[in-house]
This record gives C-alpha cells, structure tokens and sequence, in this order.
C-alpha cells in the first residue's frame, strides 16, 4: 500500500498562485499514475491531471496552460503548480494513486484510482 500526504493549500486572491506537494510513503516505484483530484463543496469529485509511469499528462479544459504536474522519482514526492488562480478554484484537492493498467486508457477518471491522501484546502477570493 501507499499512504499520501498532501500539504500547500491556503487562501489567496484571485491571481495569485499556489504549489502544492504530495509526499507518499511505501510502494511508490510501481504506480501506473498519479494526479490531482479536486471537489468543491455539492459537487462531485473531479479529475483535474495526473500523469503516467511513462510521463504522460492530461490535464481538463478548465486547468490547461495554469496548472503544470510533476514528480521526483527520488523524494517520491508529486506536485502541482497553480497559476492565475480564480474563484473558481476554491475546492479541496487530493492527491491520488493508481496500480492499474487501466488508468492509461482514462487518467481522469477516479475508476483506476485506489489511494488517496487526506485532502488540502485552497480557497481563491475574488
């Protein structure tokens, strides 16, 4: 198993940017993918990027050219840089992992994905 530890979120305004960090603890050489996930109060759960095992990144429509993915294989750590933060930002984001082949046909989706860290917060004001 592996255990996830977000950290990074907070409150800033609209523009401004955040970095968050992802730190997993235990077998971390043999993810498939690993991404962000984020959910805003009343809604559903959503995938935001992830990236694969072999580099590949998908990112949704509404994070593309704001949001940048990335990993150190050495600390076993995964990031996520936000940019040009809006409102409509505010959620809490989780970091996520997955040992499936399956996720490699949908990064997406939360199917393949089975651990998940605790959540952090980030709130954009206007």
């Amino acid at each position: 198993q592996v255990q996830l530890v977000e950290s990074g979120g907070g409150s800033v305004q609209a523009g401004g940017s955040l970095r968050l960090s992802c730190a997993a603890y235990g077998y971390t050489y043999s993810t498939v993918c690993m991404g962000w996930f984020r959910q805003a109060p009343g809604k559903e759960r959503e995938g935001i990027t992830t990236i694969s095992r072999g580099g590949n990144t998908a990112y949704v429509d509404s994070v593309k050219g704001r949001f940048t993915i990335s990993r150190d294989s050495a600390d076993n750590t995964l990031y996520l840089e936000m940019n040009s933060l809006k409102p409509d930002d505010t959620a809490m984001y989780y970091c996520a992992a997955s040992y499936q082949v399956s996720c490699l046909r949908n990064q997406l989706s939360r199917t393949a994905f089975g651990y998940w860290g605790q959540g952090t917060q980030v709130t954009v004001s206007s």
